[in-house]
């Protein structure tokens, strides 16, 4: 008569499947991170090379002609009066001071003749400063991303918008000198009482020729923008 039990589960049908470690567990985490952030990171290099060709050209740079106000003067050469929109005075960089080159500089992007357009160092130190302090922010973009995006770009803040700024950036640099872009920048940067460019605003505020300007002075304007 066959045997009604039930047959014995063999021994390694009882033997418990062993835990993952959390060792393991992290590193299949981190794994997962690494690969997904390498494909993120593909992708974004994929699409700003096809970007790239496609930016427009620097010939407003490359030969800068800003819009100028009409001025009247009398027989003896005494500004009479000034019209137009934008009051601006066009200097070479030759023309500026040192003080006033040095206050820019200082204060807008200490490490312009270092970077190739774009300051990681400063981006990483300003990301740093704004995610642990409640007070004044720090602003990371270069004097190369200034020009590009006053020239070339909307006020628009999206991800799409810094990414073209930074890929202009780059051609920017590729395409000019820093003594260029520099020269481009101060005469272009909005200051403020419809001043263009900083030899325009060292006559509205202080009623002087841009070289005769002190270091106070520099600073200020420095600061304006």
């Amino acid at each position: 008569m066959p045997s009604s039990k039930p047959d014995a589960a063999s021994p390694s049908s009882q033997r418990p499947r062993p835990a993952r470690s959390p060792k393991r567990i992290l590193f299949l985490f981190l794994g997962a991170v690494v690969g997904t952030g390498l494909v993120g990171l593909l992708i974004i290099v994929f699409a700003l090379a096809m970007a790239y060709p496609n930016l427009p050209a620097l010939d407003t740079l490359t030969d800068y002609r800003p819009k100028m106000p009409l001025r009247i003067f009398s027989a003896d050469s005494v500004l009479i009066g000034e019209f137009g929109e934008e009051r601006r005075s066009l200097v070479h960089l030759k023309e500026i001071p040192d003080v006033m080159k040095k206050a820019i500089i200082a204060i807008e992007d200490d490490r312009f003749y270092e970077h190739g357009g774009v300051d990681y160092k400063g981006a990483l130190r300003a990301f740093l400063h704004n995610a642990s302090s409640s007070g004044a922010r720090q602003g990371a973009s270069t004097i190369t991303q200034q020009v590009a995006r006053n020239f070339f770009l909307s006020s628009e803040q999206s991800y799409k918008r810094k990414a073209y700024e930074i890929l202009l950036s780059w051609k920017i640099e590729k395409n000019l000198t820093k003594d260029q872009i520099l020269e481009v920048y101060m005469n272009q940067i909005y200051l403020g009482q419809r001043a263009y460019g900083f030899a325009s605003a060292a006559q509205i505020y202080f009623g002087k020729n841009i070289k005769d300007i002190s270091l106070a002075e520099a600073a200020m304007l420095a600061g304006l923008p």
